[in-house]
């Protein structure tokens, strides 16, 4: 398990909202979208944020950097 500092884990956080929220945004506007050339800009985008996500979420993982405590 690494440990991070209470200052990284808030980054951490702060950027996986940051891209989960730009996500949506893209996700709810690409179908409104007529110009194909910025619709084809905003798919690509949207793939690049779906693998920084990806990417946050196997680092918190592998890192077991969430504990998880049983609920009862």
């Amino acid at each position: 398990m690494r440990h991070l500092t209470a200052g990284e884990v808030l980054s951490l956080n702060g950027l996986l909202q940051m891209e989960t929220n730009s996500l949506a945004v893209a996700k709810a506007t690409v179908g409104v979208i007529t110009d194909q050339q910025l619709k084809n800009l905003t798919q690509a985008g949207m793939t690049a944020s779906e693998a920084r996500i990806r990417g946050l979420q196997q680092f918190i993982t592998e890192n077991e950097i969430v504990e998880t405590a049983e609920v009862q």
